[in-house]
C-alpha cells in the first residue's frame, strides 16, 4: 500500500501531512527548523518513520493558472526531494489551500502571530492538499455496483 507525504512548501516553514490509500490525510509535525538542512533532516525522519512511498507537493499557481515565482520554487523543491530521497513526486494545484486552512481554524489561531510561526497552519494546508490528491485518485471512496449504480 502506498503511503503519501503531503507538502505545503515555504521558505521558512514546510507544512506536512500523511495519508495512504484508505483515503484520509492527517497533519504531521511541520518542518520549521531554523536551517534548510535541519528541515530536510526532519523530512527524512518522517519519510523513514512513516515508510513514505510518494511525495505530493502543492503548487501555488496564480489564480489565472499561470506558474509564478512561488510555483517555480515549489517545483524546484520537489525536484530536490526526488533527488535526495529517490521517490516520485506529484504536484497538486494548491490555490487557496492556506486561505481555506485559515478559515477552518478558530479565530484565536487565525489572529495569533505566534501560532503562525509554529507551522501548524502550514501542516493544515498540507492536509488539504493531500486530501484533494487522495480524493482525485479515488482512494477511500465506496465502490459502485456493477452497472454504475451506487450501493447506498
Amino acid at each position: 500500500m502506498d503511503k503519501y507525504l503531503g507538502i505545503d512548501y515555504g521558505e521558512r516553514r514546510i507544512g506536512l501531512s500523511f495519508g495512504d490509500e484508505l483515503g484520509l490525510a492527517f497533519p504531521e509535525q511541520p518542518a520549521n527548523q531554523d536551517s534548510p538542512e535541519d528541515r530536510f533532516r526532519h523530512l527524512e525522519h518522517i519519510i523513514k518513520s512513516r515508510r513514505i512511498t510518494r511525495l505530493v507537493v502543492g503548487m501555488p499557481y496564480h489564480m489565472n493558472g499561470a506558474k509564478g515565482a512561488k510555483a517555480r520554487e515549489a517545483e524546484a523543491f520537489g525536484e530536490e526531494l526526488a533527488r535526495r530521497f529517490g521517490m516520485p513526486v506529484d504536484y497538486v494545484d494548491e490555490r487557496l489551500s492556506s486561505s481555506e486552512a485559515k478559515a477552518r481554524m478558530g479565530k484565536k489561531f487565525r489572529d495569533d502571530p505566534a501560532f503562525r510561526k509554529t507551522g501548524q497552519l502550514d501542516s493544515a494546508a498540507a492536509t488539504l492538499i493531500l486530501q484533494d490528491y487522495l480524493d482525485e485518485k479515488g482512494f477511500g471512496q465506496f465502490p459502485h455496483e456493477e452497472g454504475g449504480e451506487e450501493l447506498w
